[in-house]
């Protein structure tokens, strides 16, 4: 692939994913390889290098003592050099400028203080006096030196040192220092460090498991192709117009996402606003029309998710039927039973939540419909196990809040208990085919309705709603507490504690919309096939992505193979 053909092709491959970021890597692997900009038969080839006497270049130079440059294997080089081009280490082309403990003030520079994504450091530097500096500040820098972060969570935070700080600056001893001798552009070697090749080096020869990272021993022994110096600096002129370029490529993907975002919510809002039948059909028309444009990344689905959701709770999904039985009769009933099973029982007292207030009704419900807490339509709601239950290796499952997933019980990563646990974990917290799960700790919200007879138990971090399922349907249940409304008073309710909680007290006031046991089903039946095109649209946008990823990767691959 020439450079002409590459360039047509370069402006399109940001709309994959990660495209611009490959596209930046790509740019570094040819500059480093000798592909980016043309040779030039008259620069000073690097070949000479062994041979220069100059005793101002220290590289060369100890006391007037020709240096000699460390052997490199061919086995050792991973890729053919153009014939002006040299294979050195990076300690035959820098050097360190020692360290020492501070004894006066100084301007501190640690790893967090480098932006990665802009390789610059922050002009937000702190300035400490020797009695307060931290163990690891010992490194000298000065202007023109490389800072490279050697601990993996920092492996790019890499910048220049491209000011006189005052007073002087000590950097940490996580960072690799890196001055450049004569001849060798700071911004060159700057370039090569982020590059894939000397990236896949550092990899390959760091130690430690926690933070893993390469002492300064293995990262100088570690090869950079070196240019001449005229060429050093074509490459590097041509990779900050290339950079540049870049930054306009992203930014303009992220404004056409934040766009097309602004038209998804105002298009949502609108039919979520929508005062009849007529305008309703009029903004979902709209939204269908633009269906290509609105829905081509996961993330507008998910927010189609929630309005699919929302309307559904609103009764706007399904027609009303004057001829079903009102809610309200419902939760009377509800009421009656729970009334005549505890009548007798002398240790019980009946605790029923009184229902809703008309001021505390989120909104005026549709005929037939009547706002009441969770409380008022369960039979029981608890959690799970508050002590910790016996563990086995094999056994009964017991589920946890990881477990509770929207939609589905998942069995990955699950505990299980013996026999006689799992008996007696049961006797308070008994889940059931159509009872609800709702994850309760830390990523609080997510439901699940249970899909089998007395398979599971659980610990507290899970809880469990049983539903009067005479009168109301389990999925309607559970899709109402995933929907807008109800996510929003979990959040809210969970925020009392550092680590988000949700408490049973908070649980059973839930506020809940519900309709005629017949519309719930009706409701149930529209959502299910409306989630199911969603599902299907966002396996085809994976696809479609996975495609795009794959046709950029190709062009990538060839460009390396082949740019000229």
């Amino acid at each position: 692939m020439n450079q002409a053909l590459f360039f047509k092709k370069f402006e399109i491959l940001p709309d994959s994913p990660n495209g611009v970021q490959k596209l930046r890597e790509l740019i570094l692997q040819l500059a480093v390889m000798g592909k980016l900009v043309p040779q030039d038969p008259s620069d000073e080839p690097m070949s000479i290098f062994d041979n220069k006497t100059d005793e101002k270049n220290e590289q060369l130079a100890v006391n007037g003592k020709k240096r000699k440059l460390q052997k490199i294997s061919k086995e050792e080089t991973p890729y053919k050099l153009p014939d002006t081009w040299k294979w050195l280490r990076l300690s035959d082309i820098s050097h360190d400028w020692g360290q020492k403990k501070p004894d006066v003030k100084f301007t501190y520079i640690d790893v967090t203080s480098i932006n990665k994504e802009l390789g610059l450091i922050s002009e937000d530097l702190k300035v400490l006096n020797p009695e307060d500096a931290p163990s690891r500040a010992r490194k000298v820098v000065k202007k023109g030196t490389v800072i490279y972060s050697t601990v993996r969570p920092y492996l790019l935070n890499i910048a220049i040192v491209d000011t006189d700080y005052d007073p002087e600056p000590i950097v940490s001893t996580a960072f690799a220092i890196l001055h450049p001798y004569s001849g060798i552009l700071n911004k060159y070697l700057y370039y090569y460090l982020r590059s894939k090749p000397f990236i896949s080096y550092v990899e390959s020869e760091m130690t430690g498991m926690a933070y893993p990272a390469i002492n300064d021993t293995k990262l100088y022994k570690g090869l950079i192709p070196l240019p001449p110096l005229a060429e050093q600096k074509r490459i590097v002129s041509k990779v900050d117009e290339l950079m540049i370029l870049c930054d306009k490529l992203e930014a303009r993907c992220q404004k056409k996402q934040e766009l097309q975002s602004e038209l998804n919510i105002v298009a949502l809002d609108r039919i979520l606003r929508a005062e009849n039948q007529k305008e309703f059909e009029q903004n979902w028309q709209l939204i269908c029309e633009n269906f290509d444009l609105l829905y081509d990344n996961p993330e507008n689905v998910e927010e189609l998710k929630k309005v699919i959701l929302q309307l559904a709770i609103q009764g706007k999904l399904v027609p009303q039927n004057p001829e079903d039985e009102p809610a309200s009769v419902l939760i009377e009933k509800i009421k009656t039973e729970k009334e005549n099973v505890l009548k007798g029982k002398k240790t019980k007292k009946l605790e029923y939540i009184t229902q809703l207030d008309n001021e505390e009704i989120p909104y005026e419900p549709p005929i037939g419909w009547k706002w009441c807490y969770l409380d008022n339509i369960s039979l029981k709601i608890t959690d799970g196990e508050h002590s910790t239950p016996e563990r086995t290796s094999s056994g009964y499952y017991l589920l946890s809040a990881r477990n509770v997933l929207n939609g589905e019980i998942s069995l990955k990563d699950v505990d299980y208990v013996p026999e006689r646990e799992f008996l007696r974990l049961r006797k308070r917290c008994d889940p059931n085919k159509n009872d609800i799960l709702i994850s309760c700790s830390g990523s609080v919200g997510r439901v699940a309705v249970v899909d089998k007879d007395e398979a599971y138990v659980m610990v507290r971090s899970a809880a469990l709603v049983k539903p009067y399922l005479r009168y109301v349907n389990s999925k309607y249940l559970a899709y109402t507490l995933r929907s807008p409304l109800v996510q929003n008073q979990i959040v809210e309710e969970s925020r009392s504690t550092a680590q988000s909680n949700l408490f049973l007290g908070k649980i059973k006031k839930l506020k809940i919309i519900l309709p005629p046991l017949a519309e719930q089903k009706r409701i149930v039946e529209k959502v299910d096939a409306l989630m199911n095109l969603c599902n299907q649209l966002e396996e085809k946008i994976g696809d479609s992505q996975k495609n795009a990823e794959t046709l950029t990767d190709a062009i990538l691959i060839e460009a390396v193979r082949g740019f000229k």
